[in-house]
């Protein structure tokens, strides 16, 4: 057994106490989680779209959880889950359903697809209760944090894995999630992002692991080499043993990562796998890549990385490093375009992007954090707060004359009151989320749209424009005022408010061919 993980996590977490006490809000809005774009391997084989375009419920129980996977109409049926709060053993109970296979103490995703978690509002904490990944696909994990799971002591769950998957898992993205425990095996832990027994097109991306003995491993034994296909990408992985990650067969692609205290090994290829490793910042480390522990060999192609005060251990039975000189031995090619931030710069953009609450900001593979949507509103659109913005588009407002539904609406208001063409009405949310649509008998072109706030109106800090239709995002970013787009034929569009200060009045969502 190796050692335990060296530093310890001084503090824990804090998380936001509940807005409301109900575990779940339901509401007939549509969204994706995807803001910023899926990525690598998970864009693969037919893509990793989670929920998009089924109806978003919100939770802040795991049982709540459970009940959103229960209440579909199949396993099958599109869902996205907006979580808030601390989920942990005494919230999270089975729930039993014919489109679900749920059980207590873990979040439990088994034979079933097209579902997407994502931290909304304070945020989202796993508290010892890992999630668990079987026999399903098309899933999207978002911004979440998971602790301190445990697979010895009290309590267990997961195995000890903060997210595991296996058994014929297909396309999975897990993206802007913080994944920590407080020590290694010794302590009662054991991987932080797990895959075995079959399980292929996967992407973790803008993600923090951190303060464990194990950061996860692709395959359980050198026998269970039929997973692969796996992304790595801007992830910093901080005080950890080993793993990151142990690769068993398969094709894995680890680009711009950051790499620090590294305490006995790194990137483990062993048992035929084969691993692209890109542009990657290592520092303060100790063998950060090779294949270690086994005589089973595996491969690597290297290009662009630098090491940044790594030691080498000398080549000796099981144990053989990549260095001090790491070269490629293979050579891997990858299906998906992606775009390389220099190695130099790699910790500060990953320090400002990675991790859960961050607001969702990726690089522009020119070493500069952005928001996830490059078409957010201009500084020329008209003022967030302004009513009657004094330079609305051009052309007939299509929304008069059409239909209006949405979200749960505040008392004395009404969705109709967004397409009646007056300021002096208004929708509002039932709290300080929601959506509203505009909706025509027969298919419509829309390029532009332009969100009218009331007076005294909450301020909206993020928002989606939705294909209602097809559940696209058609644009996403914060404030209100002339929002474009490529023109789109739809027969449904969604305004939808993810984030906001107060509560929103929209006074008129006026829609423009141009």
């Amino acid at each position: 057994m190796r050692r335990s993980v060296a530093v310890r996590l001084s503090a824990l977490l804090a998380t936001g106490a509940l807005a409301a006490a109900t575990g779940m809000a339901l509401s007939t809005s549509t969204a994706s989680a995807a803001t910023g774009g899926v990525t690598g391997y998970a864009t693969q084989n037919g893509g990793t779209t989670g929920g998009a375009g089924g109806q978003t419920v919100r939770a802040t129980t795991g049982t709540a959880i459970h009940q959103a996977l229960c209440g579909r109409a199949s396993s099958s049926t599109p869902i996205i889950i907006q979580v808030e709060g601390t989920i942990n053993h005494g919230n999270t109970a089975k729930v039993s359903g014919s489109s679900c296979n749920t059980a207590a103490g873990v979040i439990e995703l088994k034979q079933i697809s097209n579902v997407t978690i994502v931290g909304v509002g304070n945020g989202a904490v796993f508290d010892q209760l890992g999630i668990h990944i079987r026999e399903s696909r098309n899933i999207i994990i978002q911004n979440v944090t998971v602790r301190n799971v445990k697979k010895s002591g009290s309590p267990t769950s997961n195995g000890g894995d903060a997210i595991g998957m296996e058994s014929d898992v297909r396309n999975v993205w897990v993206d802007h999630a913080t994944l920590e425990a407080s020590g290694g095996e010794s302590e009662g832990y054991d991987g932080l992002f797990d895959m075995k027994d079959n399980t292929q097109y996967v992407t973790l991306s803008y993600s923090i692991l951190r303060n464990s003995g194990r950061g996860g491993l692709i395959g359980s034994s050198e026998s269970d080499t039929s997973n692969g296909y796996v992304t790595f990408h801007h992830n910093l992985y901080q005080n950890i043993d080993s793993r990151t990650p142990l690769l068993r067969g398969g094709v894995s692609h680890i680009y711009n990562n950051h790499y620090k205290n590294l305490n006995e090994s790194g990137i483990n290829s062993r048992a035929g796998a084969r691993a692209k490793v890109d542009n990657n910042y290592f520092e303060d480390s100790k063998d950060v890549l090779g294949t270690f522990y086994t005589d089973a060999a595996g491969y690597w192609q290297v290009s662009g990385n630098v090491f940044d005060n790594v030691t080498w251990s000398s080549r000796s039975g099981d144990n053989n490093p990549a260095g001090p000189n790491p070269t490629s031995n293979t050579s891997v090619s990858v299906p998906y375009a992606y775009t390389l931030d220099a190695a130099n710069c790699v910790p500060s953009v990953v320090s400002q992007t990675a991790g859960a609450n961050k607001g969702l900001k990726v690089s522009d593979g020119s070493c500069t954090p952005q928001s996830p949507d490059p078409t957010d509103p201009g500084p020329t659109d008209p003022d967030p707060t302004d009513p009657d913005p004094t330079d609305p588009p051009t052309g007939t407002n299509l929304s008069l004359g059409a239909g209006a539904d949405g979200s749960s609406k505040a008392s004395g208001t009404s969705y109709g009151n967004v397409i009646d063409g007056s300021t002096s009405t208004y929708w509002s949310p039932s709290g300080s989320t929601g959506s509203v649509s505009v909706k025509w008998g027969s298919a419509t072109k829309v390029s532009k749209i332009n969100i009218r706030q009331a007076s005294s109106s909450g301020t909206v800090n993020s928002y989606r424009v939705v294909n209602q239709d097809t559940g696209a995002v058609l644009a996403s970013g914060s404030g209100t005022g002339v929002i474009s787009f490529s023109a789109t034929s739809l027969k449904k569009i969604t305004f939808e408010i993810t984030g906001a200060s107060g509560t929103p009045r929209i006074a008129e969502f006026e829609t423009y061919a141009s």
